[in-house]
């Protein structure tokens, strides 16, 4: 159905000589009317003015009435547009008498908003594009947090060993990597696999470096070095005559290998509770490492008897028989001629083991009545082990030893049986040496 539309001229009373602006011309209409309705002003006409003359009221008063503005207003339902506003809006206080005072808020509140998502807009990122820092200007007083710089390894100065040379009565002195050198030259075979000359390097190394820590000059003739050249610390060859004899003997190869083992095993040495060790090697053993307490009677926490099974498969000199005369064992024991009963001689029951040691070794045997121990019956009587049997044959006795050494710490024939396998010189270490760690000798000789 169509609206019909009413069009009403309402005309206002005027103001002689005075022309209302725009704003005036509504001015008593009601707001909320004025929402609905649109409001049409008739355009100004040029007004021309003449002098009055007198009896011309009525001309005059046709020129005022020229001047006026005549608003028209359409009034579009009214009635029913506001009927609607209740019914969907309800009646509440907005839509009354008084709402135009929230208008003016709701204005200036959506001015902000778009003052605020505006620039948002603009400046949000599009998935293309990519993120950019932000550069923070110098000067505003920001706290920053500096990349931490990569750590830098402490370097401490190579210690020096003085070496008593036995042959000369000599002492050099000496780098401690070209110590070791000259004692993994002397001590193990340059044949070994490079893994066992490592595991040999760092034994040696923490052999003389317990003793520099601890100013041990035990056992040195002159008392001004550190250690001699013999068993009774560590072998030792000067590294120029190692290189020089082997270049001479075609082992040009093996002399790079040594130096290889060394260099890879730099400054490496065992420590037990922060301290280093004493690292006791020897060649063979009877398929068992022994207790210290067995051959040194002082127990070691680090030098406990463990297995070594690789010796007797890989050891030239695993088992070895020796003949010696009865009298010549008595003598060497100190026992006289005539300690041994007749009866007793022609049985061979004047030697007989008492005990034995968890690493299978002779802990306490009775010569022609007297008791000595394994180790002491082995250096008495010059035997490769303290582990032996015997056989007598009239007044000679055949003795057959198995292994070679004290027995105490690394086998160096089981470290190449154990590189042959595979193990590294830290998997060796740790088999022969129970419950050990590694530490860095020049810090530790550092803080002497």
């Amino acid at each position: 159905m169509k609206e019909a539309r009413v069009q009403v001229k309402v005309p206002l009373v005027p103001r002689p000589l005075v022309k209302e602006p725009e704003e005036i011309a509504g001015f008593g209409v009601e707001k909320d009317k004025l929402a609905s309705t649109n409001i049409r002003t008739v355009p100004d006409e040029p007004v021309t003015t003449s002098p009055r003359r007198p009896g011309s009221q009525q001309e005059s008063a046709q020129h005022t009435a020229a001047r006026i503005h005549i608003p028209v207003i359409e009034l579009n339902q009214f009635r029913r547009v506001k009927r609607r506003r209740k019914r969907t809006f309800g009646r509440g206080r907005r839509w009354g008498k008084n709402n135009t005072r929230w208008q003016p808020a709701a204005a200036v509140s959506a001015v902000l908003a778009l003052a605020l998502l505006i620039p948002a807009i603009l400046v949000w990122p599009r998935t293309d594009d990519p993120v950019k820092p932000i550069p923070i200007p110098p000067g505003t007083g920001s706290v920053t947090t500096p990349a931490p710089s990569p750590a830098v390894p402490v370097t401490y100065p190579e210690p020096q060993v003085r070496v008593y040379l036995s042959a000369t009565g000599t002492t050099m002195n000496l780098p401690l990597e070209d110590y070791v050198t000259g004692v993994v030259a002397a001590e193990m075979p340059a044949e070994f696999r490079l893994e066992a000359l490592k595991a040999q390097a760092i034994a040696a190394r923490t052999f003389i470096v317990r003793r520099l820590a601890a100013n041990d000059t035990s056992g040195v003739p002159s008392g001004e070095a550190d250690v001699t050249d013999t068993v009774s610390h560590q072998v030792f060859i000067p590294p120029e005559q190692v290189k020089a004899d082997w270049t001479r003997l075609g082992k040009a190869k093996e002399w790079e290998k040594l130096q290889q083992a060394v260099r890879e095993s730099k400054d490496s040495v065992m420590t037990y509770q922060g301290k280093a060790i004493t690292a006791s090697f020897f060649s063979t053993s009877n398929g068992y490492t022994e207790n210290a307490e067995d051959v040194w009677g002082n127990p070691v926490p680090y030098l406990q008897s463990v297995a070594s099974p690789w010796d007797k498969n890989l050891a030239p000199g695993f088992k070895e028989t020796i003949t010696m005369k009865r009298n010549e064992i008595l003598q060497k024991l100190n026992l006289g001629a005539n300690a041994i009963p007749v009866s007793a001689q022609q049985s061979g029951g004047w030697m007989e083991v008492l005990s034995t040691t968890q690493g299978h070794r002779i802990k306490e045997m009775q010569i022609a009545g007297k008791t000595f121990s394994g180790p002491e019956v082995r250096k008495l009587l010059g035997l490769r082990s303290s582990q032996f049997s015997w056989k007598t044959d009239g007044d000679e006795v055949q003795i057959t030893t198995y292994g070679y050494g004290h027995g105490v710490g690394m086998s160096q024939w089981g470290a190449n049986g154990m590189a042959q396998e595979g193990h590294t010189a830290t998997q060796i270490l740790k088999h022969y040496y129970t419950g050990i760690s590694f530490g860095q000798a020049s810090k530790m000789l550092a803080s002497k």
